[in-house]
């Protein structure tokens, strides 16, 4: 018997009406649907998003991944994941994985596509690209990401700041990501570096919690766990007199 086909869908950053045709096809049409869940939430978001997508004969499994930088304990994970969903390919049946954003970007997919590889190296895979939250946070800001001959680099902030650093000291824009409770330290550092104005903040974009923040001082007052699902925009790039790019 041949081995199905495994879809990584990225659904995008929380509308449904922003999955693409060809993921919404295909999550409609799914028989077994795999979701990413963090494992103090009591739903995956990403199910909660393509829910009304997914039919009624639908088999959902939910798979539980670590909030943790242990290489050991993530790996093993998702090796257990990968067997399972290798278990629904090697009966000859197709597989959906589902992620927010895209798939290859920061996604717990990437990692399922690899241990798949593994114990299946002929493994059918097929990616359907997804809206970034970084895109739909510029749209709902009307903040350009590229501009003329400006670098964008796009930066995961949880663990070191000093990256966070290296990136705007080469001006452009500068994609903030996986911010989660380093949001004050990341406030204070764009606050010393000047950079609080041309910068915008978005949590949960697209989402029924959506909060966009153009005064970032505003969100000083706050705790760190208004960093969940958040992304912040920067003009570090410097033009004509060497102001700050406004985001605008």
């Amino acid at each position: 018997m041949n081995t199905g086909t495994l879809y990584g869908i990225g659904i995008g950053p929380g509308d449904p009406e922003l999955i693409t045709l060809k993921g919404a096809r295909l999550i409609s049409a799914c028989r077994n649907l795999f979701v990413p869940k963090a494992r103090t939430a009591s739903e995956s978001v990403a199910l909660a998003i393509a829910r009304p997508l997914v039919g009624p004969e639908t088999r959902i499994e939910e798979i539980v991944f670590p909030m943790t930088a242990d290489r050991e304990e993530l790996a093993e994970r998702w090796d257990e994941a990968a067997a399972r969903v290798a278990n629904v390919l090697m009966d000859g049946e197709d597989a959906c994985f589902i992620t927010l954003g895209d798939p290859l970007l920061y996604s717990t997919y990437i990692y399922l596509l690899r241990a798949l590889r593994r114990i299946i190296p002929d493994l059918n895979a097929v990616t359907v690209p997804g809206i970034t939250a970084f895109g739909a946070a510029a749209a709902l800001t009307e903040f350009p990401v590229g501009e003329g001959r400006e670098p964008v680099t796009i930066v995961p902030a949880a663990d070191d700041l000093d990256s966070v650093r290296r990136a705007l000291a080469q001006g452009g824009t500068v994609v903030l990501m996986k911010i989660g409770k380093r949001l004050p330290e990341l406030l204070d550092l764009l606050d010393g570096e000047g950079l609080l104005e041309p910068s915008v903040f978005v949590s949960r974009a697209t989402m029924a919690e959506q909060r966009i923040e153009t005064d970032l001082r505003r969100l000083k007052m706050e705790g760190p766990e208004a960093g969940y699902l958040s992304i912040i925009l920067v003009h570090a790039g410097k033009y004509g007199d060497g102001a700050p790019m406004p985001y605008f």
